[in-house]
């Protein structure tokens, strides 16, 4: 039976979020024909995750629709798993990765990117260590791609945040600063890029087929692991952060 691609967001307060998140999904959907995808939230918005892995048949692969990692990511995303489908495969997240850069730079360039502008990456932030390390990656990558620096700052927890980089950049020769908007959808963290004083905020990630081909790319890297680990462990037990042991 070929397995179903769940794909696990966060949730939000924000229509718009949500919308954005189903035209994503509608969007994998395309991107490989009659392969079953259902979504799900952790929290807030609907369908839960925990409903959809209870009532979905056959064999599971969530994917996490998180660009790093962090508490979602390690704790709570495989405690539902734990509680409701033990027996499904957890795909590592999203980011970073050189598809997430390129949309990333499709965006900036909508957003009239110019050669002499600086850039920060704004990202939501996390009391995570690990998930920061994660936007930086993100930054790095973005950093080639453009070939200018480019500084991963944050909107909620975490350093520099996006008002200490733009005062930073002000500070230096640069005649704007523009701010990559490294979330998946509008809603309260985009907000606060947008009203953050930037020359130019780009667009979030969206609805791109980049970014539906990384969610299956995450899938594959999922199977793949889990076709060479399928030793005699506990169903849920970690082979890596993210990424869970199953058997089918």
């Amino acid at each position: 039976m070929t397995p179903t691609l769940v794909m696990a967001a966060h949730g939000a307060r924000s229509g718009h979020w949500e919308s954005v998140m189903e035209a994503l999904t509608d969007r994998v959907r395309r991107a490989r024909p009659g392969a079953p995808v259902e979504l799900g939230f952790l929290e807030i918005s609907a369908p839960l995750l925990a409903g959809v892995l209870a009532q979905t048949p056959g064999p599971v692969v969530v994917v996490p629709m998180l660009l790093a990692g962090g508490y979602h990511v390690h704790i709570d995303l495989p405690a539902v798993v734990a509680r409701t489908r033990p027996d499904a495969v957890v795909a590592g997240q999203l980011g970073p990765h050189r598809l997430l850069t390129s949309v990333l730079t499709r965006r900036l360039a909508a957003a009239g990117l110019r050669p002499c502008d600086a850039v920060i990456l704004g990202a939501a932030g996390s009391s995570d260590p690990a998930a920061l390390d994660d936007v930086r990656a993100a930054a790095r990558l973005l950093s080639v791609r453009l070939s200018r620096p480019v500084t991963a700052a944050f909107a909620s927890a975490g350093t520099p945040t996006v008002a200490e980089a733009l005062e930073r950049t002000r500070a230096g020769l640069a005649p704007r600063a523009a701010v990559a908007s490294y979330l998946l959808a509008p809603g309260f963290f985009h907000d606060r890029l947008v009203s953050s004083g930037a020359d130019l905020v780009s667009a979030p990630l969206g609805v791109d087929d980049d970014l539906a081909a990384l969610v299956w790319a995450r899938f594959d890297e999922a199977l793949a692991r889990h076709s060479v680990s399928r030793d005699p462990v506990p169903a849920a037990t970690s082979v890596s952060p993210g990424i869970a042991r199953a058997r089918w």
